[in-house]
């Protein structure tokens, strides 16, 4: 049965590059009808938060991205980590090495001068030194002198290293913790992983990886490095491209279907299809169709989706959705209680959850219409057709089609166009001259605040 993990480190939030591999060892594993496996890899001590784990499981929960075991954690298992190196210790495969940090230190700038690639010299290999008093030593792997690693990579192909050009590497530290390449390998193994799709940041990892399992006479998973994401410019992503937490894009109004999509296309395709579903996304999701060059990132293309998705939103969830950044404006409930309706009515002239709040602002609260909009539609000859429609609203049934008909018959017992009678009253109710229509936005104020805005602006009429 294929499983597949997704392992980030607890020492920040779940940004766009973590995100997307979750999303491709997630859509694999459910393509094959497998399992995926949430791992929280926290031996890093001084950078790993409980924040950090928080942040990645709400963002996980957010995209969707559910998980069949876990979440695992590091620091639960290093038992398990000290006893697989004490057999390895035991079987001649790895040994404790002394050397401090100021030895290495030196020996590397040596190497350097010299131009050579600074690495551990394995000193400390076969050495029959008596072992310095007082030293907590670190446990290395004794890595093949000869061979060489080859492995197939889903994405990238046949990738081989010679073992002379890797040192021997560090299994356990000092205090006892394991470092990355060996928590990550036992975990892989005890957890039964078939497929590890990761970042190719960790290619270089990857042959080493291999050679711990050789250690423990254990079968290799098939590895898949995913390109980077870059920015729009080429550069490696950063926070001034967008590569912000997920969340953000949450507090910024994006839907999570959206990010989903936009994720998923960064790097993978499926023909010429630039909107799917999360279940056309599983059903065609192949790693074979990965690209092999870095993704670039563009924040424009998944603003252009979200306006897509919300389009397309059912409008009572927007309605939910919408609430928290109407309370952040101060906002209470619209004068007729019909927040779906607003929504519904506005979403196509929207891009995010946030503009939603801030388009529908005039159904909550009075806006001052600027002094030049006073200026060009506040005139004496247009007053008494906006005097007699307000009368003509105060006994109608509050329906759209009733609404529209009395606007109808004012401009055409003034000799009016259309126009010339809506742009004022556009801006009398709204304060604005950018709306839907306007017969839609007044049955959703409500007749009682519509006439109560009517009269108030009329004031400000000359004449």
């Amino acid at each position: 049965m294929v499983k597949t993990r997704f392992a980030p480190s607890p020492t920040g939030y779940l940004h766009i590059g973590g995100a997307r591999t979750a999303l491709f060892s997630w859509a694999f594993a459910r393509k094959q009808g497998g399992k995926f496996v949430l791992r929280i890899e926290d031996t890093d001590l001084e950078r790993s938060t409980q924040q950090s784990v928080q942040a990645i499981l709400d963002g996980m929960a957010w995209l969707g991205l559910d998980y069949d075991e876990g979440p695992y954690y590091q620091m639960q298992r290093l038992n398990r980590y000290q006893e697989v190196a004490e057999h390895l210790l035991a079987q001649g495969l790895a040994y404790r090495c002394y050397a401090s940090k100021e030895e290495l230190d030196v020996l590397r700038e040596q190497q350097r001068q010299a131009g050579l690639k600074p690495r551990y010299d394995g000193r400390w290999r076969d050495s029959k030194q008596t072992p310095p008093a007082g030293v907590q030593p670190v446990v290395r792997l004794k890595t093949p002198l000869e061979g060489i690693v080859v492995f197939d990579d889903l994405v990238k192909g046949k990738i081989s290293v010679a073992n002379h050009e890797l040192d021997d590497l560090v299994l356990l530290r000092s205090d006892d913790t394991p470092t990355y390449n060996f928590g990550v390998v036992l975990d892989d193994l005890d957890m039964g992983i078939t497929h590890v799709i990761r970042g190719d940041d960790h290619v270089n990892n990857t042959p080493r990886q291999i050679n711990i399992l050789k250690a423990l006479g254990a079968s290799i998973p098939q590895y898949a490095h995913v390109p980077m994401i870059l920015g729009a410019d080429g550069e490696r992503l950063s926070k001034r491209h967008g590569a912000v937490s997920v969340m953000h894009y949450r507090d910024q109004g994006y839907l999570p279907e959206a990010l989903i999509n936009y994720l998923a296309r960064l790097g993978w395709s499926h023909g010429d299809e630039e909107i799917f579903s999360r279940e056309q996304l599983v059903e065609w999701f192949d790693l074979a169709a990965i690209n092999r060059s870095p993704a670039k990132f563009n924040p424009e293309k998944l603003t252009w989706l979200n306006q897509h998705y919300l389009k397309v939103a059912d409008d009572a969830r927007l309605a939910e959705l919408v609430t928290p950044f109407l309370q952040e404006r101060g906002y209470g409930q619209p004068a007729a209680g019909n927040l779906p309706g607003i929504a519904g009515l506005l979403k196509d002239r929207v891009s995010t959850i946030e503009e939603l709040a801030d388009a529908s602002a005039y159904f909550f609260k009075t806006i001052e219409p600027a002094a030049a909009l006073r200026e060009q539609y506040f005139t004496a000859g247009i007053r008494p057709a906006l005097e007699d429609l307000t009368g003509r609203l105060t006994g109608v049934e509050w329906k759209r089609e009733a609404i529209h008909h009395e606007i109808k018959q004012t401009v055409a017992s003034h000799s009016l166009k259309f126009p010339n009678l809506a742009m004022p009253l556009r801006v009398m109710v709204t304060g604005e001259v950018q709306t839907p229509a306007i017969d839609a936005v007044l049955e959703l104020l409500g007749k009682e605040e519509t006439l109560l805005r009517l009269r108030d602006r009329l004031n400000d009429f000359p004449g």
